[in-house]
């Protein structure tokens, strides 16, 4: 089964390919959307859309894990998050590959043991469980890794 994960950001999208089979998970691929800051929000969120197809046709994932929009107390930033959110699932939709949303806290407790872990305690662990050589930059890419084996792990009890 091959797994894309998804952090959204409109500043950063990280997205990692992982390939698994009989509890045997590898890194394929990863890397980052990164819409120009200077862009309408409108360019922007088409940014992430057509990026996010062309990732769909490169690797041709079975599944989308994208992290849940989590709640802040700027309710503008949640909601920009909310919207690209929004066009990278309609992305996966179109392609009609199925979308499973994992909420930041479930993500880090999968990967870490820890719900409030830190984004560099995701990394080391992420780098851990995929024995990387050394930890993914930026971090929105090992939160995307998260994302991923969080499906993973979840997947192994349904």
């Amino acid at each position: 089964m091959r797994v894309l994960g998804v952090d959204p950001g409109l500043g950063i999208t990280g997205f990692s390919i992982l390939d698994t089979k009989r509890n045997q998970t590898h890194l394929s691929a990863y890397g980052t959307i990164k819409p120009k800051p200077k862009d309408t929000l409108p360019k922007r969120l088409n940014y992430l859309f057509e990026e996010m197809n062309k990732i769909l046709d490169q690797f041709s994932p079975d599944i989308m894990a994208i992290e849940d929009a989590f709640y802040s107390k700027n309710v503008k930033s949640a909601m920009t998050l909310g919207q690209a959110r929004g066009s990278l699932i309609l992305a996966a939709a179109q392609a009609d590959i199925p979308v499973y949303e994992f909420a930041p806290r479930k993500v880090k407790m999968s990967v870490c043991g820890n719900g409030a872990a830190s984004k560099e305690q995701v990394s080391y662990m992420v780098t851990q469980i995929l024995k990387l050589k050394e930890p993914p930059k930026p971090l929105d890419v090992s939160d995307a890794m998260a994302v991923g084996l969080c499906y993973i792990n979840q997947a192994r009890f349904v």
